[in-house]
């Protein structure tokens, strides 16, 4: 049920329609969805082939866009998956879906890229990465920097045993080789589903840092997506801020790092159910 709920919440949230493809870090992207079209399906199920879970709409089985059939590793998935289908209404606003966009990125893979490229893209950020860059002016936004991202660097550091550091200059802190090592060794633990997830959480927040807090249950959705506008929420607070545009952003980025963090786990379940079908 809580799987359900959940993505519902992250299908029925006020979303901006900016699209739901996975940014490379050289400025590609993977997919992003196209923005709306009627629904033509009534009933949505799931039942499990050879390949794992599918997804049905009506008696027709759910496609990527390289037209290969879409199947989840596990039976949890495939329910948050068809439970964004399910909740569509006369509309389908693909931009809203975000577990099946990372679910079509999985399988197709548009970028061809393999488990190694995947980690260590993930590890580059920690050269840009949010919490590692601090200001000195204001004073008060270095010391709102220095109480809440010190922290969680110092959890990272002692949960991976590692040394990671701070700086305000701008070239950034000096990540040691060992470091950098050390979360491509962590990182190679999960499987090629669960790191495109871990990519799109760090792409949201801009950070390894806050995106494996959050996936090691350290920190909440909304306490990751918080640190990761710290200045923004600064500056908001100081001057003020457009009316309904910041909650509109701040709901949208919930959104999606909710949907990554929800796909890493799920994409690590396993489930030996035969068949099951959605119900209210």
């Amino acid at each position: 049920l809580w799987v359900r709920s959940l993505a519902t919440w992250l299908q029925r949230s006020p979303l901006a329609a900016a699209g739901s493809g996975l940014a490379e870090p050289c400025g590609r992207r993977a997919y992003a969805p196209p923005g709306e079209r009627k629904r033509f399906y009534q009933n949505v199920s799931i039942s499990q082939g050879e390949g794992g879970f599918e997804i049905n709409l009506d008696h027709r089985k759910l496609k990527t866009p390289q037209a290969k059939l879409f199947t989840v590793p596990s039976e949890a998935l495939a329910i948050a998956v068809a439970t964004e289908w399910d909740s569509q209404k006369d509309t389908i606003k693909f931009y809203t879906m975000h577990l099946t966009t990372l679910c079509n990125t999985a399988l197709d893979n548009p970028t061809q890229r393999n488990k190694t490229q995947l980690i260590r893209a993930a590890v580059k950020f920690l050269e840009t990465d949010t919490l590692c860059y601090r200001v000195e002016d204001p004073p008060a936004l270095a010391e709102l920097q220095k109480n809440e991202w010190d922290p969680v660097v110092a959890w990272a550091e002692k949960r991976y045993n590692v040394t990671i550091g701070s700086s305000t200059s701008i070239l950034g802190p000096n990540i040691p080789a060992s470091t950098k090592e050390t979360f491509i060794s962590h990182l190679a633990s999960y499987n090629m589903w669960a790191l495109q997830g871990i990519e799109f959480v760090i792409t949201q927040l801009k950070s390894l840092i806050l995106s494996m807090g959050l996936i090691d249950r350290h920190i909440t959705v909304e306490k990751a997506v918080l640190l990761s506008r710290l200045e923004e929420e600064y500056q908001i607070r100081r001057w003020g801020n457009v009316e309904w545009a910041h909650d509109y952003d701040l709901c949208e980025l919930r959104a999606r790092t909710a949907a990554g963090t929800l796909f890493v786990h799920l994409c690590s379940e396993s489930s030996t159910v035969k068949h099951k079908l959605l119900q209210d």
